[in-house]
């Protein structure tokens, strides 16, 4: 499924030394220049479904976009049980950094892919000079919940329901568009997160690239400090939030973010859910044009 007329992405794997597979990501931009922006996904996407969204900067910035640990081609082992939260994608990505980057980078990301970049800037902060974080997942120290309160979350439960496979690309694009968490998103967005969202299987219809048990897992097991890390990078971050529904969440952290003083800023998206990104594209393209800029 081809989603428009713009050139194809390049298809990337990389592999992670010691991280037990390889990364995959789709590339965008001339080769001629170092990795300007490092994009990551929500929970449950890949990095295909951002493509509409990011190419239009491609024409003077090269752009990846990867597919975390447990989605879309990327191969690094998605284990459960015992798994250490989400210091995977954390280590992934500084890994990524360390192999495929030969110079500081924007990290980038939404949602899931938004607090794995902060993790992975505050354990590598020479290898990133700024953050672009589109409503990422911080709470409050009082209102974390632990694995076993999460289990019950509707998060969880909805993504154990979810359908793993369809007869076609086509049917399961015609089953998202215009529905549920995909209502808001252009078709363009809906095809490109279906295209890398589902592999085709042996017997010809099309399974999901992100097990609904692994999607659920990442609900359950969070187990990191946002505001810890927020603490430990050194970069200018900039933090889109949603005005409905955000995972960004401030209140009795005030301290912690005003401790970093004008190097953050947090805008708050009149008429955003949490799916900013495919909402407002040109507020995400402004602000990883700014970063990059600056």
């Amino acid at each position: 499924m081809n989603a428009c007329h713009e050139p194809e992405p390049r298809a990337r794997t990389i592999a992670l030394s010691g991280r037990g597979g390889a990364m995959a990501a789709i590339e965008m931009g001339p080769t001629g220049r170092p990795v300007d922006i490092v994009f990551s996904h929500a929970n449950g996407f890949n990095g295909r479904t951002y493509r509409s969204i990011l190419q239009p900067l491609a024409g003077a910035l090269r752009i990846l976009a990867v597919d975390l640990r447990g989605h879309g081609a990327s191969t690094l082992p998605a284990v459960i049980e015992g798994r250490d939260g989400w210091a995977e994608f954390r280590d992934d990505l500084a890994a990524l950094l360390a192999q495929a980057c030969t110079a500081p980078v924007v990290l980038a990301g939404h949602s899931m892919g938004g607090t794995a970049s902060l993790l992975a800037a505050a354990a590598e902060p020479g290898r990133v000079r700024a953050l672009a974080l589109f409503d990422p997942v911080a709470v409050p120290h009082d209102q974390q919940r632990d694995a076993a309160a999460m289990g019950g979350s509707a998060l969880v439960q909805g993504a154990l329901r979810r359908r793993t496979s369809f007869p076609s690309h086509r049917a399961a694009f015609e089953a998202y568009l215009g529905r549920g968490g995909f209502r808001t998103w252009s078709e363009t967005q809906v095809m490109d997160y279906v295209a890398a969202g589902f592999s085709v299987a042996a017997d010809g219809e099309v399974t999901l690239t992100c097990r609904p048990e692994w999607e659920a897992s990442n609900f359950r097991s969070h187990n990191y400090d946002a505001w810890r890390a927020f603490a430990e990078t050194r970069c200018p971050i900039r933090i889109l939030r949603a005005a409905e529904g955000s995972t960004f969440r401030t209140e009795g952290q005030e301290a912690e973010l005003g401790a970093l003083g004008d190097r953050v800023t947090v805008e708050t998206i009149p008429g955003t859910s949490h799916f900013l990104p495919m909402e407002r594209p040109d507020l995400v393209r402004a602000t990883l044009a700014d970063c990059v800029a600056a």
